[in-house]
């Protein structure tokens, strides 16, 4: 069985008085049913991972670079990351893709380098509105799929993280047919790539979700649990959506 997954991406938020929420989160969810991982920014990585002590919260990076060192100013190694707690990595967002330039094979370079420092990649893959609109977004995504995630890539180290890009920060959301077509679509790829192992592949659902959708999104085929944005930076915000992962791991009587 693959464990759900709940991560929470904060993006370029947070400063040390965003502690707190890590300590109310490390708290909250040490009897949850599915992993729990924070996403904060690198400059509080360390500390969130003290503010944590003995809880099983996860921590991980928003990005790495695909070299382990050497003359990158303000860039940040996936070594690094791991020595500074972090269990992950995301690699691929959308606002890298645009804002950065970022193309398929240097998300690629930048899982590999995450399974050489021994995190775990998410990579993110995601159609834009106008593509999802001409009907290529299925086509958008198996050639993101296909050009991101590197041979050798396996659920062990490898989680796939579908966030359509019209959905993220706006508060538009895919009808749940949708979602489920390109989560089946994905599976799809995955097993045609790497046979049997590709049902050990997580496959999470990102782009506004918050605790009023969760529980509808984590009950769809194929959803093994979210990335989540903005409802990540509270934890008032990002219990009830942990609370319904849980619920949807949760063995039945």
């Amino acid at each position: 069985m693959r464990r759900k997954l709940a991560a929470g991406n904060w993006k370029m938020n947070g400063t040390r008085a965003s502690l707190d929420e890590v300590r109310t989160l490390a708290a909250a969810t040490s009897g949850a049913r599915c992993e729990v991982l924070i996403c904060p920014p690198a400059t509080l990585l360390s500390r969130a991972n003290e503010a944590a002590g003995t809880a099983p919260l996860r921590f991980g990076g928003q990005d790495c670079h695909a070299d382990p060192s050497g003359a990158r100013t303000g860039d940040i190694s996936a070594e690094q990351l791991a020595d500074a707690g972090a269990r992950y990595v995301i690699v691929g967002h959308s606002e890298r893709r645009t804002d950065h330039g970022e193309t398929d094979a240097m998300v690629a370079a930048k899982a590999l380098a995450a399974r050489r420092a021994g995190l775990k990649a998410i990579i993110c893959l995601g159609e834009t509105l106008v593509e999802r609109e001409a009907g290529q977004a299925l086509a958008v995504i198996g050639r993101q799929l296909a050009g991101s995630v590197p041979d050798g890539a396996a659920g062990a180290d490898t989680v796939i993280a579908y966030e359509p890009v019209w959905a993220i920060g706006t508060g538009l959301t895919p009808t749940p047919d949708q979602i489920t077509e390109v989560h089946a679509a994905l599976r799809a790829a995955l097993l045609d790539r790497f046979g049997s192992g590709g049902w050990d592949f997580r496959l999470l659902y990102g782009g506004s979700v918050k605790p009023g959708n969760a529980a509808e999104i984590f009950a769809l085929p194929e959803v093994d649990g979210a990335l989540v944005g903005g409802a990540s930076l509270k934890a008032a915000d990002f219990l009830p959506i942990v609370a319904a992962l849980s619920a949807a791991a949760a063995p039945v009587n």
